[in-house]
C-alpha cells in the first residue's frame, strides 16, 4: 500500500488558500455561513481557510502530525476519507449553532478521533504529562463539552461533530484491521501538543 502522503499535500493547499484569502473579499466567497445551504461548496472550501497565521500554523501542525501518522496506519484513500467527511459533516452541524465558521478543526478532530480507536494506547504529551491517545480524546471532549456552553470563538461544536464522526470511522476501520503483534509506541513532544491545546481548548499560557 504505497502512502500519496494526502496530509501533506492538503497541508500545501491550505497554505495557498491561506495566501489567497489576502484578496479583498476572496474569505467571504467561501466562509461557512447559513448561506451554505444555497451555496454548498460553502461546506467544503470553508475548512481551508484560516481566521489568523496562528490558526494556520497550529492546524497545519495537527494536520501534518495526527494526519501523518493516521494515513501511515491506514492507507491516503481511508485517510481522505475521513478528513472530508468530519470535516464536512462538522461543517454541517455548525451552521446551525454559529453565524459564520471557518478552518480544518472538525476534519481534525474527526482524525484524532480515528486516531484514538485506532492507536488508544499511543502516548502523547497532554497537560504537561505523557498519556495514552483514549485519555487525551477524553479529556478533549470533556473541555469541549463544557466550553460549548461558555462564550467563545472556539468552534467547539464543530470540533465534537467531528470528533464524533472520527471515533466512528475508526472503529469500522479497526474491525476489519488485521491484528498486529508489534506495537508502535509513538510521543508527540510536549511544547508542539501544549501549542494545539492552547488553540483549541483555550487553555492558560
Amino acid at each position: 500500500m504505497k502512502m500519496k502522503f494526502y496530509s501533506l499535500w492538503l497541508s500545501a493547499i491550505i497554505i495557498m488558500v491561506f495566501l489567497l484569502q489576502y484578496i479583498p473579499g476572496f474569505t467571504e466567497l467561501f466562509l461557512l455561513t447559513p448561506s451554505a445551504f444555497f451555496q454548498p461548496w460553502r461546506f467544503i472550501t470553508s475548512i481551508f481557510l484560516h481566521a489568523s497565521l496562528s490558526h494556520l500554523i497550529l492546524n497545519l501542525f495537527s494536520l501534518a502530525l495526527f494526519g501523518f501518522i493516521l494515513e501511515k496506519i491506514i492507507g491516503s484513500r481511508k485517510f481522505i476519507t475521513i478528513f472530508f467527511i468530519s470535516g464536512i459533516f462538522a461543517n454541517i452541524i455548525a451552521v446551525n449553532f454559529y453565524s459564520a465558521s471557518l478552518g480544518a478543526s472538525g476534519a481534525i478532530f474527526g482524525i484524532i478521533g480515528a486516531l484514538t480507536i485506532i492507536k488508544p494506547l499511543m502516548m502523547v504529551w497532554a497537560f504537561s504529562v505523557p498519556l495514552p491517545l483514549f485519555i487525551v480524546a477524553i479529556l478533549y471532549i470533556v473541555i469541549n463539552l463544557i466550553q460549548t456552553f461558555v462564550p467563545s470563538d472556539i468552534g467547539t461544536i464543530a470540533h465534537l461533530s467531528g470528533i464524533a464522526i472520527g471515533l466512528i470511522a475508526g472503529l469500522l476501520i479497526k474491525i476489519k484491521m488485521p491484528k498486529k503483534t508489534a506495537k508502535q509506541k509513538i510521543e508527540i513532544p510536549e511544547p508542539l501538543l501544549r501549542q494545539w491545546e492552547q488553540q483549541y481548548l483555550n487553555l492558560p499560557r
